[in-house]
């Protein structure tokens, strides 16, 4: 190591003091003042989105022999992780004090996970992507049975616990017969053994490029391994399901990206054919078995796996283009989902979660402003303008077209018009349903403001979303 190395490192070596430094505190602070950890921890987050953005590069640096890049893709990745992981924070805390769940142990597998996810971010290789990968998962499954005396989340964890260990399996059995082929774990050391040896090309790496896709498949939540999602989503705590729904997509998306385009480029022709057969899965089965759900959380779910076929379609176009649109809609959608679960999160009340769509009838009667900015929110997943989920929608299309693919981008067009039914569906419930809960929503005024400008960014962004697609052409482009 030498002097370069720290210095690029040191977004996750602070966070990794820091969140000793947060642990030992917490040991001192009863359930009273649990407040204190929420603030340590968000302090965290701020120390630490300040050493990354000090320490972005001039361009790309390839570290520790190999094993870690520092470019611009990692650091904006990175920063919109911490910003997510902050107001996945500020959401939960009125929930989990509520519901005498306010323990320093959320906060310490949320900075875990959030450690695990910069990882991945900055890996250059497939072994430092493992371990990135199964940090945050080991803090997810943790996370998701936080609430010890739930039957519901605990089987929800379980489930994810066995399924994700085959997964992680998969993926590690994919990484070694890719290893015993090209003879490295280095993204760029692969992509070139590749591009020297054309005869690499055959059998045996296609099938450790199988298990690979098995992995980052399963990581999104992508048909046919989304068996978990749905029911982690609807049996974990609201405030984990946020935390689930969205840093971690973008961590997912760095997964796809390190290895599939800087590792596997070379084989575009191979592993697309199966990222397009995972991706028009997602599309047709996670919008139609959406429209049946009656659980929010549930519906969310599918309509989660709806939308990781466009970004998979965006990844699988090949060109840069396609990657730059895929982080757009990643980011953008990270901001709605994060904000749709705030709203069931402010709606929630102690011993009452806001689980069932018929639980935001009237909803504009109760609460004119969360139901406008729910409205915002669920326009935004739909695709319909001028919110952002319309021009992330869009770049998708306009890439898919521009690779000469026009029957997947009338599919997607389908699958977005099926989606808006159960959105808008939504939307009915809140302002033409007589309200069948008259209860005042009790958010504090902090959180409600975290809603609003959640919300409102939806709006925002599509009425000027120049600057970030600008932003991941130049990036990704």
């Amino acid at each position: 190591m030498n002097y370069m190395d720290l210095i690029s490192a040191a977004p996750e070596m602070t966070l990794l003091v820091l969140i000793c430094t947060v642990l030992v505190a917490d040991l001192f602070v009863d359930n009273e003042h649990r407040v204190y950890t929420f603030w340590l921890s968000i302090v965290a987050l701020i120390i630490t989105a300040g050493v990354i953005y000090a320490t972005v590069p001039d361009g790309r640096i390839v570290l520790f022999y190999g094993s870690y890049v520092s470019d611009p893709l990692s650091q904006i990745l990175k920063l919109a992780t911490v910003l997510f992981v902050g107001v996945s924070f500020f959401y939960a805390r009125d929930y989990l004090r509520a519901n005498d769940l306010h323990k320093g142990e959320f906060y310490m597998l949320g900075l875990f996970g959030l450690l695990g996810m910069m990882i991945m971010m900055s890996s250059n290789s497939l072994l430092t992507m493992y371990l990135g990968l199964e940090t945050l998962a080991l803090s997810m499954y943790a996370l998701v049975a936080i609430d010890r005396n739930n039957v519901t989340a605990a089987e929800s964890a379980m489930k994810y616990f066995v399924l994700g260990a085959i997964a992680s399996g998969c993926l590690l059995y994919g990484i070694s017969w890719v290893y015993g082929i090209t003879g490295s774990l280095q993204f760029h050391e692969i992509a070139a053994a590749i591009a020297a040896d054309p005869s690499l090309n055959n059998l045996p790496l296609w099938f450790g490029l199988t298990f690979l896709i098995v992995g980052i498949a399963f990581k999104f939540g992508a048909v046919p391994f989304h068996m978990w999602l749905p029911d982690v989503y609807q049996g974990a705590r609201t405030p984990v399901t946020l935390y689930l729904a969205s840093a971690p997509k973008l961590a997912a998306l760095a997964l796809a990206l390190r290895i599939l385009v800087d590792g596997l480029g070379g084989l575009h022709e191979t592993w697309s054919s199966m990222i397009m057969v995972v991706a028009v899965l997602s599309l047709v089965v996670g919008n139609l078995v959406a429209i049946a759900q009656t659980n929010i959380k549930r519906m969310l779910g599918y309509s989660t796996i709806g939308h990781v076929g466009f970004i998979l379609l965006g990844i699988f176009c090949g060109t840069g283009e396609g990657d730059a649109s895929a982080l757009f809609y990643t980011l953008t959608y990270v901001v709605a989902a994060a904000g749709a679960f705030g709203v069931i999160i402010v709606m929630s009340r102690r011993g009452y979660e806001a689980e069932n769509l018929t639980d935001f009838k009237g909803l504009n009667a109760r609460s004119p402003w969360v139901a406008l900015m729910m409205m915002f929110l669920m326009f935004s997943m739909a695709g319909v303008p001028p919110f952002v989920g319309f021009i992330a929608k869009l770049n998708v299309i306009s890439a898919v077209l521009a690779s000469g693919y026009p029957g997947l981008a009338v599919l997607m067009v389908l699958a977005s018009v099926v989606g808006a039914y159960y959105y808008l569906k939504v939307i009915w419930y809140m302002y033409f349903e007589p309200a069948e809960d008259q209860a005042v929503l009790q958010a504090s005024t902090d959180t409600r403001l975290v809603l609003s400008l959640n919300s409102l960014a939806v709006l925002a962004l599509g009425i000027v979303p120049g600057w970030l697609m600008a932003l991941c052409i130049e990036i990704l482009g």
